[in-house]
């Protein structure tokens, strides 16, 4: 595919592109009093695209236009999008290589590609323009955005992740964020290929989840939690039961048996808010086998660790933290913040009792994303969680592009979960955890 955020048009005088605009927007309302919505109800997908794409095509051959064959094309694509898609962010949404959109106002675009921000060569008209995109998205997931509620989560057909925050609270103008998963998440394959982990690990982590060892999947924003909780889910049995609980959808499992929950803002009047504590209370009366939470930031945190507690083994969640031993630290204020008075040794037993491994992956310089521990829980000693690295991986430095190199490291600790993994039939060769150096960028 070529790089759609290459020079997307010809028209590069200034003069020329409001010219193109205008005319965009002429043929657009021309179309809008055209359209006889009560036949296009009765057409689908792309037939009724190539339907309206001749009465597009029609209208621009009525108009005086100054467009070759090229600009003409791009002119009724955008029309299209303008009328069926998100509009000009469909340009952006078509190219796989960009993980994530970021839109400060109407005239200020943003993407991550191959891990580097760059200025996208996308605009909206206005604040009115891209307030219309952003209504487009959130009422297709039953949501709204407005000067009540003036920030909302959202996700597109993809699943993606869609965040909006408009004025007052944005000053500069509507801003989103769009985190893309794309329709074919990575598989393990993919993560070994970009060496994020190593096929030890992979090993270790397939018995953890069929030997339904509780894991949390620790990480800062954009480190790639999501996806690594995705890939992992892949190795879940297909006769488990599994309940996902989550803010806007994103999780893509593979599984038959799943029930997927998520979250309510409270309406127009402050009422019928759905949390993800309530969501998780429900879920035990559902006989879930597995409760996958696609992120605990929340009371929901105590409520999360009760359930590992007490029979759902295998079940796993994300948190935001930079070490395995942060993420402690952030289960212990998630669990104050559920209002009871709980003490700090009673805390710590509840996290060591349920908890059994810690997956920590990092964005690390460069924009690389690597497993940088796997980390076992083996509970308390006194007012301590007893914890012990697996593997981990070293950062050595930077090469000449400013991406980090390092290696993995295997630490030479043989799990204490190890019966357990033995007892549901998996069984690792001893080499896997000898200490060495596995694999060097």
């Amino acid at each position: 595919m070529n790089n759609l955020l290459s020079n997307p048009t010809a028209l590069d005088s200034q003069d020329k592109q409001a010219e193109f605009e205008k005319l965009k927007q002429r043929i657009h309302s021309k179309l809008v009093d055209k359209l006889d919505l009560t036949h296009v109800g009765d057409l689908e997908g792309d037939i009724l695209r190539r339907e309206i794409r001749l009465v597009v095509e029609h209208l621009c051959d009525t108009e005086d236009t100054f467009l070759n064959r090229n600009e003409r094309d791009r002119l009724i694509d955008e029309v299209l999008d303008e009328t069926f898609g998100l509009g000009p962010l469909e340009l952006l949404l078509k190219d796989a290589s960009i993980s994530e959109i970021m839109i400060n106002g109407p005239k200020d675009v943003y993407v991550e590609q191959n891990g580097k921000l760059v200025k996208a060569p996308i605009t909206f008209r206005d604040d009115k323009h891209l307030m219309q995109i952003i209504d487009r998205i959130v009422s297709k997931v039953g949501r709204r955005v407005d000067e009540v509620c003036p920030m909302v989560d959202a996700r597109l057909a993809d699943g993606s992740r869609v965040n909006a925050i408009i004025p007052p609270l944005a000053l500069d103008g509507p801003s989103v964020t769009i985190r893309r998963f794309g329709s074919n998440p990575l598989k393990l394959e993919d993560l070994l290929n970009f060496k994020s982990m190593t096929p030890e690990m992979v090993m270790l982590l397939e018995g953890a989840m069929k030997a339904k060892l509780n894991i949390i999947i620790s990480g800062g924003t954009g480190s790639g939690k999501t996806t690594l909780l995705n890939t992992l889910s892949s190795f879940i049995s297909n006769e488990d039961r599994i309940v996902t609980i989550e803010d806007a959808a994103e999780l893509q499992l593979q599984q038959s048996h799943i029930v997927r929950l998520e979250t309510r803002p409270p309406n127009i009047e402050g009422k019928g808010k759905i949390s993800a504590t309530d969501l998780v209370r429900n879920c035990l009366r559902m006989r879930p086998d597995r409760i996958i939470i696609g992120e605990c930031r929340g009371p929901e945190t105590l409520d999360m660790l009760q359930a590992m507690n007490t029979g759902h083994d295998g079940s796993l969640t994300t948190c935001h933290a930079n070490t395995p031993r942060d993420a402690i630290a952030r289960l212990e204020t998630m669990i104050m913040m559920s209002g009871f008075e709980m003490p700090m040794r009673a805390m710590r037993t509840q996290i060591a009792s349920a908890v059994d491994l810690i997956v920590q992956i990092n964005r690390l310089s460069g924009g690389p994303r690597k497993i940088t521990a796997i980390t076992e829980i083996l509970g308390m000693e006194q007012e301590t969680i007893v914890m012990q690295d697996i593997f981990s991986y070293i950062q050595e430095g930077v090469d000449e592009s400013g991406r980090a190199v390092g290696h993995f490291l295997s630490t030479g600790v043989r799990p204490t979960f190890i019966p357990r993994l033995e007892a549901n039939g998996v069984r690792l060769p001893a080499s896997v955890f000898r200490e060495r150096i596995m694999l060097r960028d």
